[in-house]
């Protein structure tokens, strides 16, 4: 993981998912899941993604909206804009209906996990401060993050294609910033 900065609110979501979606929530009580209206803004929230799952942070064409805050418990934030993080979808499925037990990618910071070289596994760095580790660490396993085969084929093939010239550092840090950084580490250290 990484760090991202909430990203302004678009325009039009106040009228076309705030205010509809407060509607329907008055008049549909629990445990009806909160109706769908943040579904036409996931383009502008992958764009605030740099289309990077916040999780992973690895390039995703696709994604899905997650709520950080969970709708089943904090349904008064399921049409806030500042509650939503762009993820893979199985990413997304892995979370379920956790929230705060995992770390959130606006207040992780950049140093808190790395990618070791050649094994592309996720790791905790002795960066994160005592109060955080416990939940980076939930974060790593529940998210599979850390080596899940999934994710590690991904880096293996961004990884690749940085190896074999197909992508320049340039790329692979659009593409996949954590793994741009592992190399880095590697050629700062020869």
């Amino acid at each position: 993981m990484m760090r991202f900065e909430p990203a302004p609110e678009p325009e039009a979501f106040d009228e076309k998912c705030r205010q509809p979606g407060g509607a329907w929530l008055r008049s549909h009580p629990p445990p009806q899941r909160p109706r769908d209206f943040w579904s036409p803004f996931k383009p502008a929230l992958a764009d605030a993604f740099r289309q990077l799952c916040a999780y992973s942070c690895l390039f995703e064409p696709v994604g899905t909206v997650d709520h950080y805050l969970a709708c089943h418990k904090h349904r008064e934030r399921a049409y806030e804009w500042i509650n939503y993080r762009f993820a893979s979808a199985w990413i997304n499925s892995s979370k379920g209906k956790t929230d705060r037990e995992v770390v959130d990618p606006f207040e992780v910071e950049d140093d808190w996990f790395e990618i070791l070289l050649p094994s592309l596994q996720l790791v905790l760095t002795d960066r994160v401060p005592p109060e955080h580790r416990a939940r980076a660490e939930h974060t790593l396993i529940r998210l599979h993050l850390r080596d899940d085969e999934r994710v590690i084929r991904q880096r293996a093939e961004w990884y690749r294609m940085y190896r074999e010239s197909e992508l320049s550092l340039a790329g692979l840090h659009e593409k996949a910033p954590l793994i741009a950084r592992a190399v880095e580490k590697v050629q700062n250290a020869r």
